[in-house]
């Protein structure tokens, strides 16, 4: 009966709330048909997050949003991070409804990343997901020696209603400028409540503490 009653109420919330897709190529998410090759090499949840990995600077000056040169390490960016090549690790940040997505370069050349991810939110006992929708903040550049690595943020309503809420077991994270996803396993609930899937925002690659 209770897996029945999470179905229902994940489909309520899949459907029924009024979401609003991320749209254009950088959010979109693998299809279900297995465009996601690599999805089966899933990283957990791990408190250790990026924090112990060597990570991008980036800047907040005007112009942030271009590559700085010579920062592949005497290597040529390659161009776009492609999902093959980055090591996927996630962490909840500091605050509650905050989850850290960290990407590394595991490839020999540099490459770049710039623009919003796409990320769809799983629920145990449902097979449609939710789109996390774009934040307000700006893209920036951001260029990855092999060995560095970059974040992002996905912000989510906690369920604090008292109420069994929809558990989200996994996400399908599409870099940017790619069509190939990773499926990351986590471990959170938000509320099944009108609202509540407007409040699921993605930050652009390379906001927030790196």
């Amino acid at each position: 009966m209770r897996a029945r009653k999470l179905t229902l109420a994940a489909l309520a919330l899949a459907a029924g709330l009024s979401l609003t897709a991320c749209q254009g190529k950088e959010d979109s998410a693998a299809n279900s048909n297995g465009s996601g090759s690599d999805s089966s090499s899933s990283a957990g949840t791990s408190g250790g997050g990026a924090s112990e990995k060597s990570v991008a600077n980036t800047s907040d000056n005007s112009n942030a949003d271009e590559s700085a040169p010579g920062s592949g390490g005497g290597q040529i960016s390659t161009g776009p991070c492609k999902t093959a090549n980055l090591d996927f690790s996630t962490s909840h940040g500091m605050a509650e409804g905050d989850l850290i997505v960290s990407m590394e370069n595991t490839g020999g050349d540099a490459c770049s990343l710039k623009g919003f991810p796409g990320v769809d939110l799983m629920f145990q006992d449902a097979s449609k997901g939710l789109s996390a929708k774009r934040s307000n903040l700006a893209a920036r550049a951001v260029t990855l020696k092999s060995g560095e690595a970059t974040r992002f943020t996905l912000h989510y309503p906690p369920n604090n209603t008292g109420g069994t809420g929809v558990h989200v077991s996994s996400i399908l994270v599409t870099p940017p400028d790619e069509t190939h996803s990773k499926s990351l396993s986590v471990s959170f609930d938000i509320p099944v409540q009108a609202g509540a899937g407007q409040k699921v925002e993605v930050d652009p690659v390379g906001t927030g503490k790196q």
